[in-house]
């Protein structure tokens, strides 16, 4: 029964490095169940015994931390302020060609890369509507100008 106490003693050190090679919690509950069943090996327990030792700390183990650990490395979405230009109008600084990757809309005090929304090209100094946006770019429509008949 030597060899147990090598097999539980190589588990905890293979778990271990896994753990620590890793960027999330991947193993350490391993770590603890291989702890527990090589204090049973130690203790002259059966084989049955040290695998029910080892399954048994090692659920209990993730039962107890992972919620814990869900709660308390919960991503909390961040405000970034980037979207708060969804909606506003802008003013294109360089024509808007989707073909060609192309396009610039100044807005909000910053120029962005802009792309139309429906594939239109869009000249300079037209003024846009921001629909949407997809990583650093802004997606637009040009804002239908209102003609005004004087009679």
């Amino acid at each position: 029964m030597n060899y147990m106490l090598w097999l539980w003693l190589g588990a905890m050190v293979v778990f271990g490095i896994v753990e620590a090679l890793t960027a999330g919690l991947v193993s350490i509950w391993f770590v603890a169940g291989s702890a527990a069943a090589l204090v049973g090996a130690l203790l002259g327990a059966g084989i049955g015994v040290q695998v029910a030792l080892f399954l048994a700390v090692s659920a209990l183990a993730l039962a107890v931390t992972r919620p814990l650990l869900r709660k308390i490395t919960a991503a909390k979405a961040v405000p970034t302020n980037l979207d708060r230009v969804l909606g506003d109008s802008g003013k294109v600084t360089e024509t808007i060609d989707n073909e060609n990757s192309t396009g610039a809309v100044y807005v909000d005090g910053k120029t962005w890369t802009a792309r139309s929304a429906d594939g239109a090209i869009i000249p300079a100094g037209t003024v846009v509507e921001i629909l949407r946006m997809e990583g650093v770019k802004l997606f637009v429509k040009k804002i239908e100008e209102k003609v005004e008949v004087v009679s």
